[in-house]
């Protein structure tokens, strides 16, 4: 792996998950941290299949059996010479294993242990299993998302998994990091995606409470409910999306759409909303996507393209950033945020699953390692990818 970046140095293992937690470590395998990833044995068609999932990205991949009685100690050999440990199973499940944040932090008292789960480690659903759609909708989020009138929009699993989970779960670790040089301990970090889904909506509950948010979707300033913030079609059946909330802006939208000035009059009078949403539409109607995106570009109108995933990397501001880049003749995002002293690395492919096992092993000191393969408490895979 490649040691550059503000989180060089950082040791990290994580046993590997889905969703959220692999979104972490791919965010601190970005930033620099060394993560080696703790993978369950599969076939060699499996291993190989493995190259394809982008959120394992920049680390090296150990396969241990955790059923297996040596395979906790394996793991806790490795977490002795690391700074964090971060993990995804239900609550309890890693105490089962040998691998609670006790048993680690016998082996190294300075380890952060991060959990991610859906609903944390206490609470009457923390035993449930769940997915992004169900966390996000008792937490309102999901209730938030839609038009009026229509059912509930579930934003892929952006708002839970990464953004309420992951990025949660990452700030947590690097605070409790800061906080290790002072304690010289350890803690447990508990990042639930309903905790942290519930953060961001700190602003809507805001609004609400100054009587500036209605729970009823698609009537709100941000949520479609107002024609000046709201997605178009065009000619050519694209779309434009529309965010012109201050009044200069506003202007300069109605100007450059070619609407008369009375659009500019009574624009907060929801009775009039219907009148100026139908005259929107049937402007944006008139021209294609590219036409109404060359009258827009530039200007402050807050208008711009709606663009699918294989035309996002193409966008001439998005091409010149390069917020996309080519990995193993992949196109995926470039490691976020940027850094002025310490840039990241350009990403490293996906490995094969269990690559690394060996080569970690003998690095980290750990010994019979010709009777951990026998015996199945681990496994390795040959070939790179």
């Amino acid at each position: 792996m490649v040691d550059r970046g503000p989180l060089a140095g950082l040791q990290v293992v994580e046993l590997a998950g889905i969703g959220p937690g692999p979104y972490a470590a791919m965010l601190m395998a970005d930033m620099g941290a060394d993560v080696i990833s703790i993978e369950r044995p599969v076939s060699s068609q499996t291993a190989k299949a493995a190259t394809d999932d982008l959120l394992r990205r920049s680390r090296r991949s150990v396969i241990v059996d955790l059923q297996q009685q040596r395979g906790a100690t394996t793991v806790l050999s490795l977490v002795s010479k690391a700074d964090v440990l971060i993990e995804g199973f239900r609550p309890g499940v890693a105490e089962r294993l040998g691998l609670g944040p006790e048993d680690c932090w016998e082996a190294n008292p300075r380890l952060v242990y991060g959990r991610m789960t859906g609903w944390g480690q206490s609470g009457p659903l923390a035993p449930s299993a769940g997915h992004d759609i169900s966390y996000i909708a008792v937490t309102g989020a999901l209730g938030s998302i839609g038009q009026a009138g229509q059912p509930p929009v579930p934003p892929v699993n952006l708002v839970g998994d990464f953004g309420g989970g992951s990025l949660f779960l990452v700030m947590g670790v690097l605070a409790a990091l800061w906080e290790v040089q002072r304690s010289g301990l350890g803690q447990v970090v508990d990042a639930a995606i309903v905790d942290g889904t519930s953060s961001l909506l700190t602003l809507l509950h805001g609004l609400r409470a100054s009587g500036s948010w209605s729970d009823d979707r698609g009537t709100n300033l941000i949520d479609t409910g107002v024609p000046w913030y709201d997605t178009y079609q065009t000619a050519d059946g694209e779309w434009m999306a529309v965010g012109a909330l201050e009044q200069r802006f506003y202007s300069d939208f109605i100007r450059l759409l070619g609407l008369p000035d009375d659009m500019l009059r009574g624009r907060h009078d929801p009775s009039n909303w219907a009148r100026m949403r139908l005259a929107i539409s049937e402007r944006f109607a008139t021209r294609s996507r590219a036409e109404w995106t060359a009258i827009f570009e530039g200007t402050d109108a807050c208008v711009a393209p709606v663009m699918s995933l294989s035309e996002a990397p193409l966008h001439p501001h998005l091409a010149s950033r390069e917020t996309f880049i080519d990995v193993g003749g992949v196109t995926q995002p470039a490691p976020a945020p940027r850094f002025s002293r310490t840039p990241c690395a350009t990403p490293e492919p996906p490995r094969r699953r269990g690559a690394d096992t060996i080569e970690v092993l003998r690095g980290s000191g750990i010994g019979h390692i010709d009777r951990l393969l026998s015996e199945g408490t681990v496994q390795g895979v040959s070939g790179s990818p």
